[in-house]
């Protein structure tokens, strides 16, 4: 039986001719022409003012907790409900996550949570240095009043659109508005280049200073010297290539998605207790993933895990969603405000095979698979 998966890869053909030329020219390493290409292109294409292209997502959030001054004993306040890629920077740099709860509009950080923690945490004149704002799913999160709050407040926003490229707040693309902002391009995402990132920035001086950063902090000498402590985090020219090449058919992969969860939606909004995850008004979220609840008050009993093992059976991949941050083992000792949103969430939430070349037929065979739970 065919294997469904949850998010594969996606070419569109013309990555092979991009990847013969580089191949060709011999720029294959970290440095060429395809990546600063890329970077422009991105820009081009978001609206972003900088761009550094690096080697993951994760690389380009741990790079802005560099360029945020980031220090040892610092509080740096996270999405609970994310992947650990976004919290772990933050050990990386010996600081401490502080973690805040979801609301069920956005499924996205509580801007009332975040509201209640700093006009608390004001009173004890211990302000937070960040704010690591989560947007999921491809759904952006309530960015205004967070925005503001955060300018209220001088905590520095910084905005991980890993899974919400090509996602849309008020008609803004999300990740621009934070002093930086993090895109991923790992295997599963929108657009790939089979692992790659991007950290976008307001300012020259910290994208120059980023791209250092990424290449090992050489200083500008005709032998190896080191001021600054350096990554090798750089993209390479052979994958730049690539993502050039997606950036080209971004918009059609978000249609697709797009046209997968309504599908979804309208052969399995009938079942009870079964729900999806909202689109509030002003928001144009990528539906990176199909995610839905499953109620088993009111589903007769069918909970997620019934559905996640069958389709497991059937050869159909789907994948509980995001486990808080507050609930995992690493960090049972971090602060978190509120957590019953993002915990409901996870209990009973689901995500569904959603890669942008998934076919209404074998989606069909999803669909059935679900629907013989109930």
């Amino acid at each position: 039986m065919k294997k469904i998966y949850l998010s594969p890869p996606h070419l569109s053909g013309e990555e092979i001719q991009r990847i013969q030329d580089v191949i060709l020219s011999n720029w294959i390493t970290t440095t060429g022409p395809e990546i600063e290409a890329f970077e422009a292109e991105f820009c081009r294409v978001t609206g972003a003012r900088h761009a550094v292209a690096l080697n993951s997502g994760t690389a380009a959030i741990h790079l802005s907790m560099i360029l945020a001054g980031v220090r040892p004993g610092d509080e740096v306040i996270c999405s609970t409900f994310t992947f650990v890629a976004s919290a772990n920077p933050i050990l990386y740099e010996g600081a401490k996550p502080v973690f805040i709860d979801s609301e069920p509009k956005t499924w996205n950080l509580s801007p009332d949570l975040l509201e209640e923690f700093l006009n608390k945490r004001a009173k004890q004149s211990k302000i937070p240095k960040a704010l690591m704002l989560v947007h999921l799913y491809g759904q952006a999160a309530d960015l205004d009043p967070i925005r503001k709050l955060c300018e209220k407040f001088g905590v520095l926003l910084i905005e991980d659109a890993a899974e919400a490229l090509g996602a849309k707040y008020h008609g803004r693309q999300v990740g621009l508005e934070g002093r930086f902002g993090i895109f991923s391009f790992n295997g599963n995402k929108i657009i790939t280049t089979s692992g790659g990132g991007m950290l976008v920035t307001q300012s020259e001086e910290e994208t120059v200073l980023a791209r250092k950063l990424a290449s090992q902090a050489k200083d500008p000498a005709p032998h190896y010297q080191h001021s600054l402590r350096g990554f090798n985090y750089r993209l390479s020219n052979v994958l730049a290539a690539i993502g050039i090449s997606q950036l080209h058919v971004l918009d059609h992969r978000i249609k697709a998605r797009r046209e997968i969860f309504e599908r979804y939606q309208s052969a399995l909004q009938d079942l009870p207790g079964v729900s999806f995850m909202p689109e509030p008004e002003g928001f144009f979220s990528t539906r990176w993933l199909t995610c839905l609840l499953i109620d088993p008050k009111k589903s007769g009993g069918t909970d997620r895990e019934k559905i996640r093992k069958h389709l497991e059976s059937m050869q159909m991949e789907s994948r509980p969603l995001w486990k808080p941050m507050h609930l995992q083992p690493l960090f049972k000792d971090c602060e978190i405000v509120g957590g019953s949103v993002s915990g409901k969430l996870f209990e009973n939430g689901l995500s569904l095979p959603s890669g942008s070349a998934l076919t209404p037929s074998d989606q069909q065979r999803v669909v059935e698979a679900i629907r013989e739970c109930f």
